[in-house]
């Protein structure tokens, strides 16, 4: 019985070595060459695995790019434990701590890499495009609506929790994306990060804070 376990954790550390190979390979051949023109046959042999283990460990190419794109656009996710903001001190710190994981997480070089390979693909392979909306940023847009209801339900905000969130983010990014993707601009230090994060906070509370709660 003991045998028999170890040989089951064994093959199942090689699987999943092999299946972070596979994703690993696909990435960069995504990066390389475009998704519509990388084949399974490449990616397999930059894996260094034969294609019926790729399709068994990972599936095709379809599921691969889902699945680079979702290991990536968990970085994205913000704590669920935020705290509820109750007054304007806790819906600023919330705010800032919030566009501060979002920028630190987004401008990463590696994120960055799976907005570049959606651009460049929208036109040939628009699941790309897709799979990086419904996966990664409604996950993000998704958290700051939450924010913004539970900021109504205390009485601080007044509006659509939907066009709340999109301003706030207009405030956070400015033009630091399309500079980002562009290649035009470096990476901001976690200061910059962190000034940005409390500057569009600030901006956002004076915009829209109700009077009462001024």
């Amino acid at each position: 019985m003991a045998t028999t376990r170890s040989k089951r954790r064994h093959a199942s550390g090689k699987e999943i070595e092999a299946r972070e190979r596979i994703l690993d390979a696909a990435f960069a051949a995504f990066m390389q060459n475009g998704y519509a023109a990388t084949s399974t046959l490449e990616i397999a042999t930059r894996a260094r695995v034969s294609k019926r283990e790729l399709y068994s460990l990972v599936g095709n190419k379809e599921k691969m790019l889902a699945a680079c794109i979702m290991e990536r656009a968990r970085r994205l996710r913000v704590a669920a434990d935020l705290p509820i903001p109750r007054d304007r001190e806790a819906l600023m710190d919330v705010l800032a701590g919030f566009g501060t994981q979002l920028l630190r997480e987004v401008t990463d070089p590696a994120v960055l890499g799976v907005f570049r390979l959606a651009i460049a693909e929208a036109v040939h392979a628009p699941e790309v495009a897709q799979a990086l909306d419904s996966i990664g940023r409604e996950t993000t847009r998704a958290a700051l609506r939450k924010i913004m209801s539970e900021a109504q339900d205390a009485g601080l905000l007044s509006g659509h929790a939907a066009e709340l969130a999109e301003q706030f983010s207009a405030l956070l990014w400015r033009d630091w994306m399309m500079s980002l993707l562009l290649g035009v601009a470096e990476r901001p230090s976690p200061r910059q990060i962190t000034d940005r994060a409390r500057e569009a906070a600030t901006s956002f509370l004076r915009l829209h804070l109700t009077e009462s709660r001024r």
